[in-house]
């Protein structure tokens, strides 16, 4: 089998520009982050725009203080916390809203709009919050706001995407107006990590409100949203109907009119354009020190590099590996390189013929070999995925083997499959350039098998709709472990309750792993979990739902009169003390 670097780096160049017109898809046809993954997609990576991001919202930009601009390659798909599992929505909200709890650079839990917390016992844990806390629409933060978020991520009418991470909580109770208890099923020991999550970001409890009584109107139900909560809490099929006829109009609300207790709000946004937020001059804490911050949605790289060169914008991400050289022979740019929790992956559905065969799947592992990827794709930014999870993850088990690159034994598991003169089938990327080359690079190698792939590039979220329903063979995704514990990094991606728009596009479906992956979150010991997590990342080996690629490098380019920017490892932009040096 030919392994040519060269040879397959001379076809992504002459074949490129060819498949992205033909290719391309508007999610309409019958041809679907973020989970990371890129972050969600945890995230899911990458992005686009989407309608629940919330209608355009217009004003004149008149600040007090610099005005930072990001050039990003993806649009937001939804202001809403408890929406859409992607960096690109993550890395804007993360400046309107804030946790209960936070990390810090170390991945240490620390204070955020809670002071103190403690575990009462195995199942119950006591909070108490920041006093004096404002929301920006000048409501207050108190214990009832913690309460009706983290009701609201469980409501089967929002299906959040991210309910998984709070699914094992039974009960939020009010014990003060700063004190909250959070009473769980079972013993959770990553439960901090998990509220420490962008999907924990505090909204505004009169928006969560208006939000459920435009969704009560819309669908033509006259019941208060005290009544609303009331049906809730008993629950059955009055319950069941409601929500279900309010499910489409949950989030149209808070889509519009983010009001968190951040440092920045919401100023405009056009949809698929950019992005602005201001300085909230009422904040609780320091004040930011941008007046302002907006995100630019330039989808090219060339054109991203262009932005950071001619002084249109102090900030451009993601710099592809390609062109890190460019930016360095800048005189006045450089390249921000942090180390990363995410993965790289190429998935299986395991649901379609014939990836339903594991030895297919673990011969298309063995076909392809990830460092040619790694070096003649990403031009050697980051280390080879083993697995799932990153060094820094907790739960990553070095030993853990994984398939490796065997080109003659894969041959031999696609004949004991019954497919050693190959077989028809389809992958499916967005227009991330990299994914691109990578599906390339994946059509260039199977075929030495006789496998015929064909390439087809989606629209961001069209992608993840897609994906999430199911339609796909193939697909090239990312997925960021954003909370730094194998919870957060396994069960989303793997567990057969997770299938779809949550994390687990390759809709694995093993009792055995499910059974892994739930005694993994309830289990408190730290060494029994890691025996646990470790068990899991072997079987996945042999199940091999998914070609996992690398553990990538963000490569961000920052132009030298920016002081204080800094990425951290979950990807997300830290701009609450940047300066601008005229």
């Amino acid at each position: 089998m030919k392994s040519n670097k060269t040879f397959w780096l001379l076809a992504v160049m002459l074949v490129f520009s060819l498949f992205l017109a033909a290719c391309a898809g508007d999610g309409t046809g019958e041809d679907d982050p973020g989970t990371d993954d890129d972050p969600d997609t945890s995230e899911e990576e990458a992005g686009g725009d989407d309608e629940e991001a919330g209608d355009d919202v217009e004003a004149d930009v008149d600040v007090d203080g610099d005005h930072l601009i990001l050039a990003v390659s993806s649009d937001l798909v939804s202001l809403d916390p408890h929406g859409d599992n992607d960096v690109p929505s993550s890395n804007v909200r993360n400046n309107i809203y804030e946790t209960l709890v936070k990390q810090d650079e170390d991945m240490e839990i620390v204070e955020g709009l809670a002071t103190d917390w403690e575990e009462v016992d195995d199942t119950t844990w006591a909070f108490t919050l920041r006093e004096g806390v404002q929301f920006h629409d000048g409501t207050e933060f108190t214990a009832s706001a913690v309460k009706a978020n983290l009701e609201r991520v469980l409501d089967p009418a929002m299906a959040s995407p991210r309910t998984f991470l709070y699914e094992m909580i039974e009960e939020v109770s009010v014990e003060g107006d700063y004190e909250v208890h959070i009473t769980t099923e079972y013993p959770f020991a990553p439960l901090l990590a998990h509220l420490a999550h962008d999907a924990g970001g505090m909204i505004s409890e009169e928006a969560i409100t208006t939000d459920y009584e435009q969704a009560l109107e819309e669908a033509g139900h006259d019941m208060s949203v005290e009544e609303y909560y009331e049906l809730r809490a008993e629950g059955g099929e009055e319950f069941e109907e409601v929500s279900g006829d309010i499910a489409e109009y949950v989030g149209t609300y808070v889509a519009s009119n983010p009001h968190g207790t951040g440092f920045f709000q919401l100023l405009e946004r056009t949809s698929g354009e950019e992005t602005t937020l201001e300085r909230f001059e009422d904040y609780w804490g320091e004040n930011a020190l941008p007046g302002a911050v907006t995100f630019k949605v330039i989808p090219e790289p060339g054109a991203r590099l262009a932005e950071l060169e001619t002084y249109n914008s102090h900030i451009a991400d993601p710099i592809q590996p390609t062109d890190v050289s460019n930016v360095e022979a800048l005189e006045d740019a450089y390249v921000n390189t942090q180390d990363s929790v995410s993965l790289s992956y190429i998935g299986f559905n395991m649901e379609k013929e014939p990836f339903d065969d594991a030895r297919v799947r673990q011969a298309i592992n063995l076909a392809v070999n990830q460092e040619e990827i790694i070096e003649g794709i990403y031009d050697g930014n980051g280390i080879p995925a083993l697995g799932p999870l990153a060094p820094d993850v907790f739960g990553y088990d070095e030993d853990v083997s994984g398939l490796g690159y065997e080109p003659e034994r894969a041959q031999e598991l696609l004949e004991e499959a019954g497919y050693g003169d190959g077989f028809e089938t389809t992958i499916w990327t967005n227009d991330n350039e990299q994914r691109v080359e990578t599906a390339l690079y994946v059509q260039d190698q199977l075929g030495d098998y006789g496998i015929d792939v064909e390439i087809e590039e989606l629209e961001w979220g069209a992608f993840l709709d897609r994906t999430a329903n199911g339609e796909h063979d193939m697909f090239v995704l990312g997925w960021s472990t954003v909370t730094a514990d194998a919870d957060y990094g396994l069960y989303a991606l793997f567990h057969s309750s997770a299938h779809g728009a949550t994390g687990n596009r390759s809709f694995v479906d093993d009792p055995e792993l499910d059974e892994l992956l739930d005694a993994g979150r309830r289990e408190g010991d730290p060494e029994a979990r890691q025996e646990i997590y470790s068990e899991a990342q072997e079987l996945l080996t042999e199940i091999a739902p998914m070609l996992y690629v690398h553990h990538q490098n963000y490569l961000t380019g920052v132009r030298e009169e920016v002081d204080g920017f800094w990425v951290d490892a979950l990807g997300i932009y830290q701009l609450k003390d940047v300066t601008i040096n005229d």
